[in-house]
């Protein structure tokens, strides 16, 4: 159960964050509000990091995959184009979007296996489900 509410909360932020982010570019510019996400999300970082016990960074350089390194960079990537999506699409379209996405990357990721995680079997229901999904943003995007 406490996946599931931290699923939610995870979903609810991320909305909330795209428009903060998108109005910021408003108002500045793309690069400079990416820029600041990235700083105050590298601060609270630091800061947990100091109230947890500070384990030490060597583990990073441990990693077996060094391409597993590329999170943050696709962080400034992932900022930047929901900040795009989001102002050209609206925030509902843009994030229906966005988590049909996920969802397609992620059923991709599991059923070949890609990256290390375990690899599962091809199941019609989970297809269809994308497919209901993609059916509701064509729904929900009809004038």
């Amino acid at each position: 159960m406490i996946g599931w509410i931290i699923a939610l909360i995870s979903g609810a932020l991320m909305s909330i964050q795209g428009v903060f982010n998108t109005e910021v570019t408003k108002q500045s510019s793309i690069w400079v509000a990416n820029g600041w996400v990235q700083l105050t999300a590298f601060l609270v970082c630091l800061i947990g990091w100091f109230i947890t016990g500070r384990p030490g960074i060597g583990g990073l350089w441990q990693v077996d995959q060094k391409y597993m390194l590329l999170g943050g960079v696709m962080g400034a990537g992932i900022t930047w184009t929901v900040i795009q999506s989001m102002e050209k699409l609206g925030p509902a379209k843009a994030v229906m979007i966005i988590v049909v996405s996920q969802l397609l990357v992620a059923y991709l990721i599991e059923l070949f296996g890609i990256f290390g995680v375990e690899k599962v079997a091809f199941q019609w229901k989970k297809a269809l489900g994308m497919g209901l999904a993609i059916v509701g943003i064509v729904l929900f995007k009809w004038e």
